[in-house]
């Protein structure tokens, strides 16, 4: 069974940054898209960014030219590099992964345990 495993959140002072890691673990053929979601309380978790895996990205409006999503597919992680961070940044973070192929099965839609991101002075 694939597992994501998160690090990287804390707190950081606005227009500090962070970077978030997520990797996934198990015999993992391949990982089709891999993405980040935040979460506050009292809100739908939504979208902050997505990237297949030929490396195309997507971007949340309010993160594009902040934040910026890459993947390492031999190490099968996803990192979000978070730059000039707001307080309205202030959230849990989610790893996602959409579709992965293991040596033995096909899992959807997973998600890694969330680690809190806070901004704040």
């Amino acid at each position: 069974q694939v597992q994501l495993v998160e690090s990287g959140g804390g707190l950081v002072q606005p227009g500090g940054s962070l970077r978030l890691s997520c990797a996934a673990s198990g015999s993992i053929f391949n990982i089709n898209v891999m993405g980040w979601y935040r979460q506050v309380p009292g809100k739908q978790r939504e979208l902050v960014a997505a990237i297949t895996s030929d490396g195309s990205t997507n971007y949340a409006d309010p993160v594009k030219g902040r934040f910026t999503i890459s993947r390492d597919n031999a190490k099968n992680t996803v990192y979000l590099q978070m730059n000039s961070l707001k307080p309205e940044d202030t959230a849990v973070y989610y790893c996602n992964v959409d579709r992965v192929r293991t040596f033995t099965s096909v899992e959807y839609n997973l998600w890694g345990q969330g680690t809190q991101v806070t901004v704040s002075s």
